[in-house]
């Protein structure tokens, strides 16, 4: 609201402006005040509302480095390029009666968009992505549910081929009671290992993510808009030291997008 009463108040001072400016130049023109006035109040209400109306797609572009930030309303697995999975730290894969993984997440959508539910292929993958990576624990099974070995917060396993590259990273600590937590320094870490994957395995192709952080594994000391300002801002600060990619894409789930701002995203993107 505050943006198209501001909006409206600057057209109304500019048209003001330039009528009183042609009344100037041109004293003896007769002009029709009623349709001057509902011409001036069409074109105020026009602009403002052009302006101040929620968008489902903002772009900004970066001159140094040449990258892009794009914020789009969407379905994450129909954008082309390369994406981020966010997993727990022991990389469950278990979509079962939802008990330890939801098929609604994005993890649980990826097991079955991209990998036709096939979770022993995607677990074979994942082994095979993390061979060289190092475990830090090892769980009982009369302890936990489904893995049992963890790895370090932001370990990132890299699927797929280099036209499509899945980078699947741990930001969750998954605990025995299968509730995944996790905090601000756990995303942070994350995002800047997954853009590190991005410059080794990702050709600077565009990079598309979800918000992640904001449905089960919520990070609840940071709203929605939140989550999604620090992962563009830890991406623009890493591609400042080093290229990532051309473009950054962060895709807000349709059922979400009431629940995300756009304006004060756009206002956001402008200050960066």
């Amino acid at each position: 609201m505050g943006l198209f009463a501001g909006t409206a108040l600057v057209t109304f001072g500019l048209l003001g402006g330039l009528v009183q400016l042609y009344a100037a130049l041109w004293p003896k023109n007769d002009i029709n005040q009623a349709v001057v006035i509902v011409v001036i109040a069409a074109l105020i209400v026009t602009a403002a509302t052009c302006r101040a109306w929620p968008r489902r797609y903002l772009r900004r572009d970066f001159d140094r480095p040449e990258i892009s930030v794009v914020v789009k309303v969407g379905d994450l697995f129909e954008q082309p390029g390369h994406l981020v999975i966010g997993f727990s730290d022991t990389f469950d894969t278990d979509t079962t009666d939802g008990k330890i993984i939801s098929p609604d997440s994005v993890q649980g959508q990826f097991l079955h968009r991209v990998y036709d539910g096939d979770q022993g292929r995607l677990d074979r993958e994942i082994v095979s992505a993390l061979v060289n990576t190092k475990k830090i624990g090892e769980e009982r099974l009369s302890d936990k549910e489904g893995k049992l070995s963890r790895y370090p917060i932001g370990t990132v396993a890299t699927l797929g081929r280099p036209a499509r590259r899945y980078f699947c990273v741990a930001y969750t600590y998954m605990q025995n009671n299968l509730i995944a937590k996790a905090g601000v320094d756990d995303l942070w870490e994350a995002l800047s290992r997954v853009w590190d994957a991005a410059r080794q395995f990702g050709q600077r192709k565009t990079l598309v993510v979800p918000v992640i952080g904001s449905e089960l594994a919520r990070i609840s000391s940071l709203d929605r808009d939140s989550l999604l300002k620090m992962t563009i801002l830890s991406f623009v600060a890493s591609s400042r030291q080093q290229d990532v990619c051309k473009e950054l894409v962060v895709v807000v789930h349709p059922k979400d997008y009431d629940k995300t701002d756009m304006l004060e995203l756009r206002a956001f993107l402008r200050t960066l």
